[in-house]
């Protein structure tokens, strides 16, 4: 069963805003909204991931200069003296 209810629209500033009754309350501070044909999708938005969000940058269209990374220089290791 699907919960229906209407709601009034305001108006603040430029912006039209809905009050969203507490059994429709969604968690968190932030929701994304989406449009789905005449219908507006009001949905939490989740923290996203460190990945999730270098997958939305942009390409950079960017030449870089080469960056060198030599070899390192070989290290000898000395075992450490055990006591008796």
């Amino acid at each position: 069963m699907t919960l229906r209810r209407q709601m009034k629209l305001l108006r603040i500033g430029s912006d039209q805003a809905v009050r969203i009754p507490r059994e429709f309350e969604l968690p968190g501070e932030e929701a994304i909204t989406h449009r789905y044909g005449d219908r507006l999708i009001i949905e939490p938005a989740h923290p996203m991931s460190l990945l999730a969000l270098l997958a939305e940058l942009p390409t950079l269209n960017e030449d870089f200069d080469p960056i060198e990374d030599p070899a390192p220089a070989p290290v000898q290791i000395q075992p450490r003296h055990q006591p008796p």
